[in-house]
């Protein structure tokens, strides 16, 4: 028996390591995505896609995107860092490295000024590209004067990550019949406020801030940043401000104006690890399926995933070619990914110790991240699925012969069978 548990644990430690040493290399050739939902997103070596097979073509795409890259929401955000240096400047302890930082971060507030939650240059960026290379891997669904029905939350940088995508595809093909709208009617499905997830998410906190007490360790960077530790114990808090720092310094890639400024030397490539682990298991507490919260939190994107079925439907029944496309939050994106098991982000999980080994958020959620459901049917109207996760194909949980295209029928039962294990969530479709 004590040899069974000494394997166990050296087989959990080994886990363990693999883990973080595979987010360490991803971090290593790209410290930048440590940022997690501040990413701004990685477009720069899309992979090619697979062709269809034999007498398929793409006739309807169902979407729904995130904003792009924005600044950060709450001034606080950006006022806390730099409170919390100007009390070292204020009593002498800053060392050369925390002067030039609070300098740097003082011009990053006051650009931010007004600015709370916009979207950024980067991020209208982010969408003009993303809407060029739709058209070009799909010129079939955006062909003639296909209708094109665009939708956003009701939030200003949503609805402009909306308008910057359909202003290109109209660029592009000026008969296109697009409509475009944001309204409160529509919230119920595009982020729809789950009255069973706010208990849920609130008793499950308390295991990740247990993680962050055992994980996340202040001392380097609050060493290179101040030279009285004294001071850092009695006056900083020092968890809340170095979280703080590293989602101002994470969100920085949001602007061009901070392209040649990297405040990342801040933290030691282990000190990133851990804050971009604990975050990570903090998203998937909120949005993951884990025992944790009953693996009922991503069933809050049930109304999302049904639009995405009834859309289908329709354009299935109606002929002809066109797109659904629908502009919000990765406080979306991320628990339709996990509803739908993308990419097995369905993973359910008590042990937070090794997520990472299964579950990374950052594969999921940059700025501008989006699900794009390519639909294709042949001469015989069979009709197959692609799945493409910010533009990379990805898996689902369905039998196929032919990856990484699925047939509908298989993909829209398993997703009805999915929701129909939480019978309390009105179902309108049958």
């Amino acid at each position: 028996m004590r040899h069974k548990l000494l394997l166990s644990m050296l087989v959990g430690a080994t886990m363990a390591l693999t883990a973080q040493a595979g987010v360490k290399e991803d971090f290593k050739a790209n410290i930048r995505a440590c940022a997690n939902n501040y990413w701004a997103y990685p477009d720069e070596s899309l992979p090619a896609l697979t062709p269809a097979p034999d007498g398929y073509t793409p006739f309807f795409m169902n979407h729904y995107g995130r904003h792009g890259s924005r600044w950060l929401i709450g001034q606080w955000a950006y006022d806390y860092p730099v409170e919390q240096l100007e009390k070292g400047e204020r009593n002498g302890v800053l060392t050369k490295r925390g002067k030039e930082t609070l300098e740097i971060l003082r011009q990053v507030r006051e650009d931010a000024r007004g600015r709370d939650g916009e979207l950024s240059d980067v991020g209208h960026e982010q969408h003009q590209r993303i809407a060029a290379r739709m058209y070009k891997n799909f010129p079939e669904i955006f062909a003639g004067d296909a209708p094109v029905r665009a939708r956003s939350t009701i939030v200003i940088r949503c609805i402009l990550s909306m308008q910057n995508e359909v202003d290109v595809l109209k660029s592009l093909n000026p008969n296109l019949r697009i409509t475009t709208d944001a309204s409160q009617a529509e919230m119920y499905y595009m982020n729809y406020d789950d009255p069973a997830v706010k208990p849920l998410r609130q008793e499950a906190y308390k295991y990740f801030d247990a993680y962050r007490d055992k994980h996340v360790k202040t001392d380097g960077v609050l060493k290179r940043l101040f030279t009285d530790k004294k001071f850092t114990r009695d006056s900083i808090e020092n968890f809340k401000f170095v979280n703080a720092l590293f989602d101002v310094v994470c969100n920085m890639q949001s602007h061009h104006a901070y392209d040649n400024v990297n405040l990342y030397d801040l933290f030691s490539l282990d000190e990133a690890v851990a804050l971009w682990s604990y975050n990570n298991v903090r998203w998937y507490i909120y949005s993951g399926e884990t025992p944790l919260t009953k693996c009922r939190v991503d069933f809050m994107e049930a109304n999302l995933v049904r639009s995405f079925i009834e859309d289908a439907d329709r354009a299935i029944n109606q002929g002809g070619n066109s797109a659904s496309l629908r502009f919000g939050h990765e406080s979306v994106v991320l628990p339709l990914v996990c509803l739908m098991g993308i990419n097995g982000m369905d993973y359910q999980t008590t042990d937070l110790e090794h997520l990472s080994d299964h579950w990374r958020s950052y594969e999921v959620f940059p700025m501008a991240c989006n699900v794009q459901m390519v639909y294709y049917r042949n001469a015989q109207d069979d009709v197959l699925v692609k799945v493409l996760l910010n533009e990379r194909e990805a898996t689902l949980p369905v039998k196929t012969d032919m990856a990484p295209y699925y047939r509908w029928i298989d993909v829209r039962d398993y997703l009805l069978d999915k929701l129909s294990r939480q019978p309390y969530i009105p179902s309108i479709i049958q």
